[in-house]
Order: structure tokens, then sequence, then C-alpha cells
């Protein structure tokens, strides 16, 4: 198997997901991409955005330790099997974009899921993915803000979380109720 993590590491990836699945294999090889580029790396200086909400989140989460709890996960669901990684410390990034072809094995697209997994877990890293260099900052580190009570459901919301409608602090699903044109 060309992945570098252990068969034992990749089971505990697996449990912690709930299943093999093509997706599970490529945020495997993404975080076995992340954590090679950025090797040694503090897991509160690495960060990831995703750019899909699949499987291979859970991978990337066990993985590199980036969690959403922490700050350092960031989903900006645009539907791509893309992953940046950032290191808060040296100002390193990068994009990986899943390739077309990274399903593919020497006898054409794979006829099954389990022969799919196969061919994304040989595959040497840089044929499954693309990788981009990034310029630019990396996102700014998590900070715990104020609650405030929303005055329609009285439940605490992140003071950047609530909007202002008629002079009341609501939270926004209760903001939605009321301003929604529908």
């Amino acid at each position: 198997m060309t992945c570098s993590f252990s068969r034992e590491r990749i089971e505990a990836v697996r449990t912690f997901h709930g299943h093999s699945c093509p997706g599970l294999a490529i945020g495997i090889r993404a975080a076995e991409y992340a954590l090679r580029e950025f090797a040694g790396i503090d897991d509160g200086d690495l960060v990831c955005v995703t750019e899909t909400d699949m499987c291979g989140v859970d991978g990337i989460q066990y993985l590199t330790g980036c969690t959403f709890g922490k700050g350092n996960l960031i989903h900006r669901d645009v539907g791509k099997a893309a992953f940046s990684f950032f290191d808060r410390g040296e100002g390193k990034a990068l994009r990986l974009l899943l390739r077309p072809d990274a399903k593919e094995g020497k006898e054409g697209p794979a006829s099954d899921r389990r022969e799919m997994i196969a061919i994304l877990m040989e595959k040497p890293l840089e044929e499954v993915f693309d990788c981009t260099p990034l310029d630019g900052q990396p996102p700014r580190r998590a900070r715990i803000l104020t609650s405030l009570v929303c005055e329609q459901c009285h439940e605490e919301t992140m003071e950047s979380r609530t909007r202002r409608y008629q002079g009341r602090t609501l939270c926004i699903p209760c903001f939605a109720e009321v301003e929604q044109k529908l």
C-alpha cells in the first residue's frame, strides 16, 4: 500500500468515521499530503479549510488534529473535493484539489467502491491531488465572544451570530422568522 499511514491508523480512522468509502480514502490521502508537507507542525498551527462536507473531512480531522471546536477546521462548502492547509507559524500554505483521474486505475475507471478505495490508497499523492501553493494569510484563530440572549426565544447566542431587528437582539433562526419575505 502506497499510503504511509499504518493499517492500524487507517482502521482507527475507519472506526471513527463509521465505514470505509472512497470519500474517506480521499481525506486520508489529503491528510497524508498535508502532514508530509508540514512535517512536525503543531496541530494548533495547522489549519484546514475544506471546500466540501464529504466523508473525507472526517479523515482529515482524525489524522491532522484540525477540528471545528479548535477553530482550525473551517468549512466553506462550495462542493469541491479541495482542501487548503495553512501553517500559522511559518506562513506556508497549499491547496489540494482531487485530480479528475484520481479514481482511475491502469485499466480505466474503477468498477466498484472497493476497487476505487484501493486505487486512491495506492497511487502516489501527486497522482491523487493537484497541489497549488497559496499566498496570503491563514484564517485567524478562533475567538471567544460574548453571548447575548435572544429577545424572542431567550436562548444565549454568540454575539457575532445575532441580528438587530426593530431594536431587538435576535438569534439567526428568530430573525429569519420575522424578516423573511416569503
